[in-house]
């Protein structure tokens, strides 16, 4: 293969235009290494060495000497307030805002870290008020954001049901959820004011934004039963079959109530019976157990647990069937048997929580709103234990 002629001309040009260009970079490079402050490169070294605390003083003297390094600014503004030095940060953040010589943009991002500082520091109203003014800026999503969370903490529910739309317009990602959990606290609100039928209207709504919306049809159920109306209470609980079955059992002892106001608790056993056949859970099946010993007697309800043990083998099943065991057991067992439910009793007691699937945070309560991450909804309904188990 030949190599045409003017190949041989070009190399030699390419390697002097190589050498020109390393040679101007590096002079350029050199040029702003001295032209960067010493304790530029002391605040460097010290967070290669793991010396947060000097690198932070280091890069204040830059900030002293040389006003204009505006990024700096922001950089030391957002790391004391991630160190929880949130007075630091304001201060920071207050005077970049206040710079006459800053760029809308700039002056926008230095509002938006001075109301986060605010956030940080309790003062909800002022971090509020910087945070609607961001609406409409590059900064408005994360506005939105800390401004639902400020409106979940003040509980002003009419106010965070607006910000939830906002949000969805401005992401393009559902709500509905929450916005249906809104209008379910602004109904339990009515409830606590002993103003019942002023909670009705606020559940529609939280069926209509969400019609999986378990909590509304529970809260519904309790209104029926307030005003006297255990048939229709028993109906809206019903419903939650269709939404999300495993939500059954925080209602199975209301369920199996009305229907003894009606004097049919046969009948609610034999429903609460369907729903453990179809739906195991240790609440539902602790709901049926009362049940039957009231309704049949304790060989009956034996039997049962001891079924639902065999079907569901759970430490929790088997702490149930020792007590069902000591209804029945003769005295000279009844030592022993005590013996062993209290062992088995101790290690039950961290598998009956109910778990956040968000965060992980453990509660012997069900919560609608996680008190760790502030999840709605995130609650698994059945306990720890059995929420390991296929479904």
């Amino acid at each position: 293969m030949e190599i045409e002629f003017w190949w041989l001309l070009a190399l030699p040009l390419f390697f002097v235009l190589g050498w020109l260009a390393a040679r101007i970079d590096i002079k350029h490079l050199l040029t702003e290494s001295r032209a960067l402050p010493l304790s530029y490169f002391k605040g460097l070294n010290f967070l290669l060495n793991e010396q947060p605390d000097k690198a932070i003083e280091a890069f204040i003297e830059i900030v002293k000497v040389d006003p204009q390094t505006i990024e700096l600014h922001f950089a030391l503004g957002s790391l004391f307030r991630r160190r929880g030095e949130v007075e630091r940060a304001i201060r920071m953040h207050q005077n970049l805002a206040e710079r006459p010589d800053l760029a809308p943009e700039q002056r926008l991002a230095a509002l938006y870290e001075l109301a986060q500082d605010y956030f940080r520091a309790g003062l909800l109203d002022r971090a509020e008020e910087l945070f609607l003014k961001l609406e409409g800026s590059p900064h408005t999503e994360g506005a939105l954001k800390f401004l639902l969370e400020i409106y979940e903490q003040e509980k002003e529910w009419h106010r965070a049901i607006g910000i939830a739309g906002k949000l969805e317009a401005e992401t393009g990602r559902s709500h509905q959820k929450e916005i249906a959990n809104f209008y379910c606290e602004l109904a339990l609100n009515e409830i606590m004011h002993s103003q019942p039928e002023a909670a009705r209207p606020h559940l529609a709504e939280a069926l209509a934004h969400h019609r999986l919306c378990v909590r509304a049809n529970m809260l519904l159920g309790d209104l029926e039963v307030a005003n006297g109306r255990p048939e229709a209470a028993i109906e809206a609980w019903k419903r939650i079959e269709s939404q999300n079955p495993a939500y059954i059992a925080l209602v199975a002892d209301k369920v199996y109530d009305a229907y003894k106001q009606r004097g049919r608790a046969e009948e609610g056993i034999n429903l609460l019976r369907g729903y453990l056949g179809k739906y195991p859970s240790l609440d539902l099946l602790n709901v049926v157990f009362q049940g039957l010993l009231e309704q049949e007697g304790t060989e009956r309800a034996y039997r049962l647990v001891r079924d639902e043990l065999r079907r569901t083998p759970t430490l929790l099943g088997l702490d149930k069937l020792l007590e069902a065991q000591l209804l029945e057991a003769p005295i000279e067992r009844r030592r022993d048997l005590e013996l062993i439910k209290e062992l088995v009793h101790q290690h039950t007691r961290s598998l009956a929580m109910y778990k956040c699937d968000h965060c992980g945070f453990k509660a012997r309560q069900y919560y609608w709103h996680c008190p760790a991450c502030a999840g709605w909804e995130t609650y698994s309904p059945r306990r720890t234990e059995e929420a390991r188990l296929p479904a």
